[in-house]
């Protein structure tokens, strides 16, 4: 990697750090605004969060679409994951009052965004043009991110439930709605990403199927990953039949998401970054 693409890396978590810093301040620190001068407010934080957003694009379409292939060593992959979290983030505040999440989402963009330039990928993915593989991997990525929004969203929730107990909430949780609100938008977020991975795993199978002759390799990727599906399954079964909310909601939603990093992300950091191999 050459200095100025490690400049350029350094120069996009930088922005979101400074959001980060920014959100922190106006959401956390300082008291609710007016209401002309909040929805003021809403627009233009709207908009530059577009600024980090685009450039890390950039970022991403020059380090993963590479001459030779798709690299997608675990800089990338955790910085892909992550950038798809603040995009669809940033489509859902145009309809959720979701606000207080930023103050979540920047500080693990600014750390991760960094990601490529301290472990970049020096090797393309085998396989990467057939088609199956490629719609594999982009919905695995698109659940990826749905779950890292569904794990933030369900810390969220337990700051508001711990703060409700103190009986002080900071001006961000005055703002945001109802725990019980909240909580469906949660659910409704974990469903939108278990059709995502349930469909992961059945494209993984048709990928395993016509790459290896057979439809499933039962390695750790394979087992955390059916883990992950068993454990929101159960959730979204507890849910619907018994009304499952509150702690056990984020327990549950906590451990699926382990899994996942277990079954991808982990499995790739061990293997490239402790072992060395690709």
């Amino acid at each position: 990697m050459n200095a100025s693409s490690f400049i350029f890396y350094l120069i996009v978590s930088l922005l979101y750090a400074a959001l980060a810093a920014y959100f922190w301040h106006t959401r956390w620190r300082t008291p609710p605004q007016t209401r002309v001068a909040r929805t003021d407010r809403l627009m233009f934080e709207h908009v530059i969060v577009l600024v980090p957003l685009i450039l890390h694009a950039i970022l991403l379409f020059n380090s993963v679409l590479a001459g030779d292939g798709i690299h997608l060593g675990v800089g990338n992959a955790i910085s892909t994951i992550v950038w798809l979290t603040v995009a669809i983030y940033w489509v859902g505040n145009l309809f959720y009052r979701i606000e207080g999440l930023q103050a979540l989402v920047m500080p693990v963009a600014a750390l991760c965004a960094f990601l490529p330039a301290l472990f970049p990928a020096t090797h393309a993915l085998p396989n990467t043009a057939l088609p199956v593989f490629q719609v594999h991997l982009m919905i695995a990525l698109l659940a990826y991110s749905l779950f890292t929004i569904a794990s933030l969203h369900v810390l969220l929730m337990a700051v508001i439930e711990n703060r409700l107990h103190g009986g002080a909430l900071p001006a961000a949780l005055q703002q945001l709605p109802a725990l019980l609100t909240m909580e469906t938008l949660l659910f409704r977020i974990i469903l939108a990403g278990f059709v995502l991975l349930t469909l992961t795993l059945a494209t993984g199978i048709v990928y395993s199927e016509e790459l290896f002759g057979k439809a499933m390799r039962f390695n750790h990727k394979t087992v955390f990953g059916i883990l992950s599906w068993l454990i929101f399954a159960a959730l979204l079964g507890g849910r619907w039949l018994y009304g499952w909310r509150g702690r056990i909601a984020v327990r549950w939603t906590l451990a699926g998401f382990l899994m996942l990093v277990l079954a991808y992300v982990g499995s790739k950091f061990v293997l490239e970054v402790i072992l060395g191999r690709t």
